[in-house]
């Protein structure tokens, strides 16, 4: 029974919005551009995505760790290893991550290929870095998902004050070693903290000269994360690039395109004008 209602539960939460008629980023370039351990942020649109962008107050609810094609990996038995979950061919990128209803699994990067991503990539990360770095993140595929934690988180994040203590976060107090389940942004934690690569770190200070970093807990770790680290690059692709066009107004503003009900109270149509700002003032 209990099982049962977990799978509807579940099946509630993965549906998913319909895709925008048109993508908000060039997939095709940032597929060019991607790096092995680059971490690929999705905006999401499914029921859960919504519940973590509202938790995280973020507008990035998954996140996925791109680990290049089968021969970007060096370890032959690492490449077996992925094989066993992937039965897809040799040439296809691939990338790692934690979903509800599938555990950590490896798929390819075309999953998300008219979803709106954006590329966080570690600075100065080493060849011999980013290797430990996938091999960490293979070492847990076929775990499960933990919907615990995106409760857990929420509890752990909402003010205490207007908690019951019986409905606080329990992520530090119930089996805080337990490795069999995790999301997607814990898994891409672990796999950078097992080089000691620091994403948002706590810095303290030593002494005058002296500083010492002490990593995030990963199981507190969010998408938006990677978005603020410091030691990460951001890099975006628009799907209409404003770099190819020198000014502004040379892009397609006109047109007859129609807005739907609810885009109309969110975008203006060029008979609208802009009110004053002594409206505002006033």
């Amino acid at each position: 029974m209990i099982n049962w209602i977990r799978t509807i539960v579940i099946n509630w939460l993965k549906r998913k919005k319909p895709l925008p008629q048109s993508p908000l980023s060039d997939f095709e370039r940032i597929r060019h551009e991607l790096k092995t351990c680059d971490v690929l942020l999705v905006e999401g649109r499914t029921k859960v995505s919504e519940v973590i962008k509202l938790v995280t107050q973020s507008s990035w609810s998954h996140a996925a760790l791109y680990i290049g094609r089968l021969h970007d990996i060096e370890d032959p038995l690492l490449r077996e290893h992925v094989g066993k979950f992937y039965p897809g061919t040799a040439d296809k990128q691939l990338i790692i991550e934690s979903e509800l209803g599938m555990g950590t699994v490896v798929r390819g990067l075309t999953a998300y290929e008219r979803e709106h991503i954006r590329i966080c990539r570690p600075r100065g990360l080493s060849y011999k870095d980013s290797q430990k770095v996938i091999a960490y993140a293979i070492g847990r595929l076929g775990t499960t998902y933990d919907v615990r934690q995106i409760f857990d988180l929420a509890r752990f994040l909402f003010p205490w004050a207007f908690l019951p203590r019986r409905w606080r976060s329990t992520l530090f107090s119930v089996r805080p070693g337990k490795s069999t389940q995790t999301v997607c942004s814990t898994m891409i934690a672990e796999s950078f903290g097992s080089i000691q690569f620091p994403i948002l770190p706590l810095v303290k200070r030593v002494d005058a000269d002296r500083v010492q970093l002490f990593l995030r807990n990963p199981k507190l770790c969010i998408p938006k994360h990677f978005d603020y680290s410091p030691y990460f690059d951001i890099i975006k692709y628009p799907f209409l690039d404003f770099q190819l066009h020198a000014d502004q107004r040379l892009l397609p503003w006109q047109g007859h395109a129609r807005l739907s009900a609810e885009e109309k109270g969110m975008y203006m149509t060029d008979s609208q004008e802009l009110a004053p700002l002594n409206d505002d003032i006033q």
